[in-house]
């Protein structure tokens, strides 16, 4: 296989999963193999069970235990302030909680290149998707298009969250991070890889792009049968809810609300119109370690729009999941609680708190540490990528920074109570817009402690990155918004082949 000694570009590393993925959906040899575009073209689009397993392939991509499988979720916890290392150790994310990485660290490279193994998996997909739609039914045709355009955003808004200035810093004018869309089908690439960066703007435009597209091609309910489990597989409410955070980033409020109104109605129970989508009566059962929907007599429901499965053959690794970075037993405690972050609110800590998220806090004689995720090596815990709580708060910080405080307050109330059904705010804590943004971007650290949504939280509200404190590894330093590392650098072989891209400042 003399081509693999060519493989050196990051996009390359994209290319190759791209090409593996195609190629496992066949029986050819590897070690003596048929050139690629004849697998892509004649093989792996054969028939509609070998297409399937592509679709398949395309999550198998994203939930890679290196990117929304575990590690992505973890980086943008550990650089906030909630946790504190305790394992010091440059391989479970010691840099990145120092923030002190550079274009060559582990975590910045893998990163990269496993959301342009992802993207590049969609288009090589959908090239080949479009050159075979007659092999599928014109319902299916829509489906797996628009699951692949709903993946290709969900990489590209990690991309440009991690890499790139936030949107408000700007509104969207620093540069992003290259747009790749055409699907990239040999090892060599040369010639492909040159690929200048796109504004944060156009970037955002693409992901939105995808996203409404995605929105009229996805079905309403889950593809598998809701009765037997959640999404698993993004539909209609999922491409919607991302749609929703992605404007929430912009700081676009209005259609943060035109989004939400599609699947939140407009009065008490908030649910979507359609009744598949809406919170558990308890957040226990969110994370029981496996995500199963729920009957009652009013339907049946989710309130996961998106879960990543795995299961003991199909598991992440150990060093990528959320239970061994958090957990004291299952798991390895590399990180703690931090006692001043928001463990120190009272819902988390207070001596009186009925909050039943109270609960997944435990203890040992020294430290506090997260219980959300709790399953044994090999640590198969569900990843939630979105779930209705989420989308609850997103629509009540929208409606609270557009003066709408009344519903604002519902929706807040609506979450807050699910795990404490007879807790009431504070007058000063939801009397002005001011004191309720602020509530409602504290419930969030509480409801989505550990979801991976603190680090893009803060970024987007353009506040500086914490200061923390580790007596295993010292003083991790506050990064300001116009600071270098507030964002991370261009992942370093990226550079060094990519004859057009620039470094960050």
């Amino acid at each position: 296989m003399t081509t693999l000694k060519k493989y050196k570009h990051s996009i390359n590393v994209a290319l190759l999963a791209s090409i593996m993925v195609f190629g496992n959906s066949c029986t050819k040899d590897l070690l003596n193999p048929t050139p690629t575009t004849s697998i892509i073209d004649n093989e792996a689009f054969a028939t509609p069970a070998r297409i399937l397993s592509l679709v398949n392939g395309l999550y198998a991509g994203v939930k890679h235990g290196e990117f929304y499988g575990g590690r992505y979720l973890i980086y943008n916890e550990i650089r906030g302030e909630e946790f504190i290392v305790n394992k010091p150790n440059g391989v479970t994310g010691l840099d990145t909680w120092n923030q002190n990485v550079n274009s060559n660290t582990n975590e910045v490279v893998s990163l990269w290149s496993r959301s342009y193994a992802a993207i590049n998996r969609v288009n090589v997909f959908l090239a080949g998707l479009n050159a075979n739609s007659s092999k599928v039914d014109a319902a299916t045709l829509s489906l797996y298009t628009g699951e692949a355009e709903f993946l290709r955003a969900l990489s590209y808004f990690a991309l440009v969250q991690t890499y790139a200035k936030p949107y408000t810093f700007d509104n969207g004018a620093s540069l992003g991070v290259p747009l790749r869309l055409v699907s990239e089908t040999t090892l060599t690439g040369e010639g492909t890889n040159d690929l200048a960066r796109s504004t944060v703007a156009q970037v955002y435009a693409q992901i939105i792009k995808d996203l409404d597209d995605a929105e009229t091609k996805l079905p309403a309910t889950p593809v598998t049968p809701i009765a037997t489990t959640a999404a698993f597989r993004a539909f209609r409410n999922t491409a919607i809810a991302l749609k929703a955070r992605v404007y929430l980033t912009q700081a676009n409020y209005t259609q943060v609300l035109a989004e939400s109104a599609k699947i939140i109605t407009a009065t008490a129970p908030y649910q979507s119109p359609n009744g598949v989508s809406r919170l558990e009566s308890s957040i226990a059962t969110v994370f029981s370690g496996s995500y199963t929907s729920t009957t009652t007599s009013a339907g049946t429901f989710s309130e996961s729009l998106l879960s990543l499965p795995f299961t003991s053959t199909d598991a992440p690794g150990t060093q990528n999941q959320l239970a061994f970075y958090y957990n004291n037993s299952p798991g390895n405690l590399e990180y703690y609680l931090n006692t001043a972050g928001i463990l120190a609110n009272p819902a988390l800590s207070g001596a009186a708190s009925t909050d039943a998220r109270k609960g997944f806090i435990g203890s040992n004689a020294t430290v506090s540490y997260l219980t959300k995720f709790k399953t044994a090596s090999p640590f198969t815990d569900y990843i939630p990528v979105i779930r209705y709580a989420e989308v609850l708060l997103n629509a009540a910080e929208a409606y609270a920074r557009t003066g709408e405080l009344a519903n604002a307050t519902a929706l807040l109330y609506a979450v807050r109570r699910r795990s404490d059904a007879s807790y009431t705010f504070a007058a000063e804590d939801i009397g002005s817009q001011a004191s309720l943004v602020n509530t409602i971007l504290t419930e969030r650290r509480i409801e989505l402690l550990g979801e991976g949504f603190r680090a893009p939280d803060l970024k987007r509200t353009l506040q500086t990155l914490p200061a923390k404190v580790s007596p295993q590894s010292g003083t991790s330093p506050a990064v300001a918004p116009t600071a270098s590392n507030y964002i991370w650098p261009i992942s370093g072989p990226e550079l060094q082949n990519n004859k057009l891209i620039v470094p960050n400042p």
